[in-house]
């Protein structure tokens, strides 16, 4: 049945622990937007929505007249479906994984390798780093999205180091001081900072739960008091210690930017990146890799050493990590989050109420559409028969096959399709 080459799959949800709960979550309504049969469960998380063929949540082909029943059976039998130039760049394995994520509590302090440092870490421990791939990904907000991403600017951190004197314990009065003289030295700055967020990072277990425990003491009382916190992120403190009490990692709001995307909004986050995910619901491409560094925030294990040896110590603004799409001009109906990888591009599609036909073009590569408004009839020569989209479906669509929706929706639809743009 080589000829199907356009089908609806059905994605992998991952119940992890910091999942929105319920229907509070993007994840549940998605899914069960897509199959009303679904019990969504008010106390189970519903964290993450996989749509790809990585090998621990491996999507399935709904349409049971197809004798395989993955997604990455289905490409190992027919890997002409990626597209020559991506089954040829990528040894005929799709690059990416489409995700949606519903966020509740943060996921970890954390950052990718490279491909030269996955493929050390991989060799040197495949229990904690199971492939030698690297992990570019992006996040693109459907609701207010919260998350920490990149060193702030140096004036910053001077300042939490002033203001909050239990985080200058940790980082240490010869580190803080080496850092306000990098100041007018850009080329020491980096070395500087580095300095700074290793000692604090490598501090004795006892110290920084001693200090934190006062922190946290003093903010509470100061909040209790009507006081303003934000000197010392209070807010942000409170809930990281309410979930990870005892843990450096709530330390880390004093160097990293905390980001707020709004719906439409995305992050890049790329090689060597620190980060971590807080609050909110998106969608999330990456490489398709599980390889993640990390050293706070977090039951899973952790690595500070590599942590603090490979992280990007580039201080920069919020605003420069967040990025808007760039409307495509053969299309007024799609919009193009292109980030600097080959693995992946998403593209947000907006088909307006009064168009009640619209084609999904054609392109030389795979792509994963995936609806999360509106409702259509999906037809094409290279499907079984006409399908049924509506609110959480997922539609692989082969290389070099074109789809034709007929809108039944009167608010229209909105989608995202992620593809390799080669």
């Amino acid at each position: 049945m080589e000829e199907v080459r356009v089908f609806p799959l059905s994605g992998v949800v991952q119940n992890y622990a910091w999942g929105k709960l319920g229907f509070n979550s993007e994840v549940a309504k998605l899914i069960a937007g897509s199959d009303p049969l679904v019990m969504i469960e008010d106390d189970k998380p519903y964290a993450e929505l996989w749509m790809g063929a990585h090998p621990k949540g491996d999507a399935l082909i709904k349409d049971n007249r197809i004798r395989q029943k993955t997604l990455s059976q289905w490409i190992a039998d027919y890997p002409g479906c990626l597209g020559s130039k991506v089954k040829d760049t990528f040894q005929g394995q799709l690059p990416f994984l489409f995700k949606v994520l519903s966020v509740n509590t943060a996921l970890s302090i954390q950052a990718h390798p490279n491909r030269e440092l996955a493929a050390k870490l991989h060799a040197q421990f495949p229990q904690h780093y199971p492939d030698d791939n690297h992990k570019p990904e992006m996040a693109i907000a459907l609701t207010q999205f919260e998350g920490l991403c990149g060193f702030r600017p140096v004036q910053e951190i001077l300042g939490f180091l002033k203001s909050v004197p239990e985080f200058h314990t940790l980082v240490g009065p010869d580190a803080a001081a080496d850092l306000r003289c990098s100041v007018e030295d850009a080329g020491h700055m980096q070395a500087a900072l580095r300095k700074c967020f290793t000692r604090m990072m490598n501090c004795e277990k006892k110290v920084f739960v001693d200090q934190l425990n006062v922190l946290v003491k003093r903010v509470t009382e100061e909040a209790a008091a009507g006081k303003d916190t934000s000197g010392s992120n209070g807010d942000l403190l409170l809930r990281l210690h309410s979930h990870f009490p005892g843990d450096i990692g709530c330390f880390s709001i004093y160097f990293l930017n905390r980001v707020t995307l709004e719906p439409g909004e995305a992050m890049f986050l790329g090689a060597n990146e620190p980060h971590a995910y807080l609050f909110g619901d998106c969608i999330e491409c990456m490489a398709c890799s599980d390889n993640t560094v990390r050293a706070g925030l977090t039951p899973k294990f952790i690595d500070v050493s590599t942590l603090c040896e490979m992280l990007d110590y580039s201080p920069a603004p919020p605003s420069a990590k967040i990025f808007s799409p760039v409307p495509d001009p053969s299309d007024p109906c799609v919009f193009l989050y292109d980030p600097p990888v080959p693995d992946f591009t998403v593209m947000k599609i907006q088909v307006p109420a009064a168009t009640k036909q619209y084609l999904l073009s054609s392109l030389d590569c795979v792509g994963i559409l995936l609806v999360v408004r509106g409702e259509a009839t999906a037809s094409s020569p290279a499907a079984l028969s006409d399908l049924h989209l509506g609110r959480g479906s997922v539609l692989f669509i082969a290389a070099n096959e074109g789809v034709i929706l007929h809108s039944l929706s009167p608010s229209g639809l909105t989608m995202f399709r992620a593809c390799c743009l080669l």
